[in-house]
């Protein structure tokens, strides 16, 4: 199990359901046209300042899921509203991009390594064209993401950084644009255990101190256990179980959810 993570509850998602930052409604993405239903009739709401974790086993539909929230997938069926905006493939796609922020599994992968570490957080700002002094929105964002003092870093390479610090430049690339909203694809999974507490109490301080929501996607139920406010279940494409994490991981009601738990070490 991962480390425990400090909360500090300055927004809590009963007080913030009434603000929904995105909205789910009757989601379908089919794949092998039609044939597969890879999410199947998904509904569910994300409210400012919420930790939701996505959980499921490989293959279940997850990811997809979360693609479709950012645009990347196109629906079959149902919509998504982010903060009240309906997405669509390829229309106001680069606009969501900067409410809509994605951090990958695998930094290295995610990170150019040809682009210092400066360049890799600034590329965002450049895009969305954000208003301010570009070094210093750099140098915040990557001191903001634990990486003290920023100068140390901003002629840095990826190669030349751990796997905890490339993941804490996706961090720090993310939040320079200030997002609504975080879709994290199995953040810490690629991480020694030794650092994925720490990387999970910084997701949280943003969720505390910001008011950023967050989808975390995992199959992990210590992330769940030790970030999210809810947990939602997925199970071939559909969401069986979705409630409070303690009441979720410590009273399932769903066989599968119980499945889940049995073979995970007691909380």
């Amino acid at each position: 199990m991962p480390v425990s993570v400090a909360r500090r509850p300055v927004y809590t998602w009963m007080a913030s359901m009434s603000e929904r930052v995105v909205s789910l409604t009757n989601v379908q993405v089919q794949f092998s046209g039609g044939r597969v239903r890879a999410v199947d009739t998904v509904s569910l709401d994300v409210g400012r300042g919420e930790v939701v974790a996505l959980v499921g086993e490989s293959g279940c539909g997850k990811t997809t899921l979360i693609r479709a929230i950012i645009g990347l997938e196109p629906l079959a069926h149902g919509s998504i509203e982010v903060e009240g905006k309906t997405v669509a493939v390829g229309r106001g796609v680069r606009a969501l991009r900067r409410r809509v922020q994605m951090i990958f599994q695998d930094p290295s992968g995610a990170l150019n390594p040809r682009h210092s570490i400066y360049e890799a957080v600034a590329e965002g700002l450049r895009i969305h064209k954000v208003k301010g002094h570009e070094p210093t929105l750099v140098a915040e964002a990557l001191a903001a993401a634990g990486l003290r003092p920023a100068e140390r870093y901003l002629r840095r390479f990826p190669h030349e950084l751990s796997g905890g610090q490339r993941q804490r430049v996706l961090i720090a690339a993310a939040m320079a644009l200030q997002p609504s909203l975080l879709l994290a694809d199995e953040p810490v999974a690629s991480l020694d255990a030794s650092i994925r507490g720490e990387i999970l109490a910084l997701m949280r301080s943003f969720v505390d101190t910001h008011g950023v929501s967050i989808i975390a996607v995992t199959h992990d139920l210590g992330l769940a256990w030790n970030i999210a406010d809810r947990v939602a279940v997925m199970y071939l494409g559909r969401i069986v179980e979705v409630g409070p994490t303690q009441e979720v991981l410590r009273a399932p009601k769903h066989p599968y959810t119980k499945a889940l738990l049995s073979v995970v070490p007691e909380m």
